[in-house]
């Protein structure tokens, strides 16, 4: 996978600040050719490094206002399969293989902690999930966000 470079980091920048921007208006903006913008936008889509829309959809608008990590320790003969399971869940947005006292850590959005318990059993009833340990988010201070990085990626 190449890196982004300065370039590609000014274009992010600049979607970042306007997300339905075209490719036009970031091409005007930066001032880059349209068919440049357009091919960086595109290998950074193909390589996985611009990610999906619904990243930016915030779940307490679809019902889902509980937020928790759930860290798991699972039977490492199963793996794959286990992971598999748990992405089948719809409420897990995000799970991660980690090291330390877990296995995997899963983000997972809930409409109250009855739906969260709910949702504990399921991942539990996941071939090789041995146990786990949740941890209610009470208040999300910082949000994923890369803006930072890409602002120093992208130079003065």
């Amino acid at each position: 996978m190449r890196n982004v470079d300065a370039l590609d980091a000014r274009i992010l920048l600049a979607l970042d600040a306007d997300p339905r921007a075209t490719t036009v208006a970031l091409a005007d903006r930066l001032g880059l050719a349209r068919n440049t913008v357009q091919a960086r936008l595109k290998r950074l889509e193909e390589s996985g490094q611009l990610r999906e829309h619904s990243r930016r959809v915030a779940p307490a608008g679809l019902g889902y206002p509980l937020l928790a990590l759930i860290t798991m320790s699972i039977s490492q003969r199963v793996g794959q399969p286990t992971r598999e399971a748990i992405l089948r869940i719809p409420e897990v947005v995000e799970l991660l293989v980690t090291t330390g006292d877990g296995d995997l850590l899963a983000r997972v959005v809930a409409r109250d902690t009855e739906d969260l318990h709910r949702i504990t059993n399921l991942l539990l009833e996941a071939p090789g999930v041995v146990r786990s340990n949740t941890t209610i988010v009470l208040l999300e201070v910082q949000p994923f966000s890369v803006r930072s990085l890409l602002e120093r990626h992208a130079g003065p």
